[in-house]
């Protein structure tokens, strides 16, 4: 696809009217705090219904599903749907929801104004990914999303960085073990929070924005009050893993979780 025709970023969210719950058929399911019971990969999940919709979906948090509520296959499920993809879903849905959320974060990089040095570079990748989104069965099953990941990683960096360091401004670069931290008030802004693991950590009224987030985990963050205005590579699977309220400021593109505390 080309520069004229890239996909917005909204559009590279699940949208489970247009799949038949391939989320819950795919993937295994190990019993823990986040999944009620055990489920192997390829068989469908009890609460599965015949119209492939969840028997349980407003309440999935009481009886044990959190795991399900903050899954996000950026969009691959209605790909493979609609491309006619369902018959070989085991093999290519993986990959597809891999190719999707690589696509979410160069997208969103190519919104960047300061990303300007590498925005011709972003463009082609996303172009790359978008002809490996739109192959046959075959060419899709065979992509290694693993390589594809660490030969785009350097790009997104670069980006993250041109952003953060945008006029003379330079975030500090924070610890990836930060279960539990007290960052109540904390000025984050253009911090580096890549891969970091915030499980259960307190955030409330810290200010993130510009900070690069990528794969970091929010599990149970209280984020109560925060500035995630133009937090970098933040996605809706981050914030509904989290706890906020109605004070929470969060990049339009995204959806403030229904969870989230009213005060």
């Amino acid at each position: 696809m080309g520069s004229g025709g890239r996909r917005a970023l909204t559009t590279l969210r699940a949208d489970c009217e247009r799949c038949v719950g391939l989320c819950c058929v795919v993937p295994a399911f190990a019993a823990s705090a986040d999944f009620a019971i055990d489920k192997p990969a390829g068989k469908a999940c009890p609460n599965l219904r015949a119209d492939h919709r969840c028997g349980i979906h407003s309440r999935l948090r009481e009886k044990g599903f959190p795991g399900c509520t903050v899954y996000d296959c950026f969009g691959a499920g209605q790909q493979v749907t609609q491309s006619g993809l369902a018959g070989r879903a085991a093999e290519v849905f993986p990959v597809m929801r891999d190719l999707h959320e690589l696509l979410y974060y160069v997208t969103e990089a190519l919104g960047w104004p300061a990303a300007e040095p590498v925005r011709e570079e972003l463009g082609r990748t996303a172009d790359e990914i978008e002809g490996l989104i739109g192959g046959d069965a075959d060419v899709i099953a065979k992509v290694d999303t693993g390589a594809l990941r660490a030969e785009i990683s350097p790009l997104l960096l670069r980006a993250s960085e041109l952003v953060r360091n945008h006029g003379g401004r330079v975030g500090r670069k924070m610890k990836t073990d930060l279960m539990g931290a007290k960052l109540k008030g904390a000025d984050l802004r253009r911090a580096t929070l890549r891969g970091a693991y915030l499980i259960g950590s307190d955030l409330r009224g810290a200010d993130l924005r510009e900070a690069d987030v990528i794969g970091a985990d929010f599990r149970n963050a209280d984020l109560g009050g925060a500035d995630l205005r133009g937090c970098l590579f933040l996605t809706q699977s981050q914030l509904d893993a989290a706890r906020g309220d109605e004070t929470t400021r969060i990049p339009p593109s995204l959806t403030r979780p229904g969870h989230w505390r009213q005060r």
